[in-house]
């Protein structure tokens, strides 16, 4: 809990009911396979009205990692459910309990995966984005330099996303949180209201903020390019995304990004229904600044 709460304080972010947080490491610190969570509204601690504004209580319950991959590529409310329905998984108080040593799937392997793959077919997934070790190149043209990344230099001066594009790719992410909302990537010359979508906390970044993002040139100075070819870079556990990718997001006519944890770089796959992205079926590849849109 101290880990999380110095996430949110240093990020900024907040956590909202479905939120997923890969661990990598047993909750406890023992040998359990409980390494992931999942968050939830509390099922005691009901929402209160203060004076100091709405307070709502989020519960933070244990899953396997076969539990998180499911939770990505379907969402976080779906495999909760399935949690409630099998006691020691969780049942409907959602307890953890580090000694569990199989997951709902080892379980119950015929209907719990059955539910998983149907709710994926239906709904698809509600992860829109994540932070991840990507970038890409420009192979439409040679660099100019060694040091020129082809995708986001001005001669030796490198673009960074600038404040606008940063908010594009933010609220892009903030609507696909929204299970069944209208695909829609914000116009790039949008004016937000009041930093905030309609159902959605306004502290919440999506990992998005990044301490560089004000533009060194200025941001209507940099056109949006089609380019001819790329090359797309992942690290194995980015890349491993692209099924949930393609499968949870793209076929049901969404948009995924991935923005960069080292830099400025962001990589949005888009879909023909995702209005207000610049990439087409006539030109699929474009970017503006270091934002690639695919």
């Amino acid at each position: 809990m101290q880990g999380l709460a110095r996430y949110v304080f240093q990020s900024e972010n907040t956590f909202c009911s479905g939120d997923h947080v890969s661990w990598h490491s047993p909750l406890d610190n023992s040998e359990s396979r409980i390494q992931h969570m999942l968050l939830t509204e509390d099922p005691q601690m009901r929402p209160v009205q203060t004076p100091f504004g709405f307070v709502s209580f989020l519960q933070i319950v244990g899953v396997c990692t076969e539990e998180l991959h499911a939770a990505q590529q379907w969402n976080g409310q779906g495999i909760l459910e399935l949690l409630r329905t099998v006691p020691v998984a969780g049942g409907p108080w959602l307890i953890t309990d580090m000694r569990r040593g199989e997951t709902i799937f080892e379980i119950d392997p015929h209907l719990q995966q059955e539910r998983v793959d149907k709710g994926i077919e239906t709904e698809g997934s509600n992860l829109s984005g994540v932070s991840a070790k990507c970038a890409w190149d420009d192979l439409s043209r040679p660099p100019e330099d060694e040091d020129d990344s082809r995708s986001i230099c001005i001669g030796t001066q490198q673009r960074k996303l600038s404040g606008k594009d940063t908010e594009q790719i933010r609220e892009a992410l903030r609507r696909g949180l929204e299970i069944n909302s209208k695909p829609i990537l914000p116009p790039i010359n949008s004016q937000r209201h009041n930093g905030m979508s309609l159902d959605r906390a306004p502290s919440r970044k999506d990992s998005l903020e990044s301490e560089s993002s004000s533009a060194i040139i200025p941001h209507e100075l940099i056109r949006t390019r089609q380019l001819e070819s790329v090359h797309l870079k992942f690290n194995q556990e980015s890349g491993a995304l692209i099924p949930l990718c393609l499968r949870g997001r793209l076929l049901h006519g969404r948009h995924f990004t991935y923005k960069s944890i080292t830099g400025d770089t962001a990589i949005t796959f888009v879909s023909t229904g995702v209005e207000g992205a610049f990439a087409t079926e006539e030109h699929p590849y474009a970017a503006h600044g270091p934002w690639l849109q695919v």
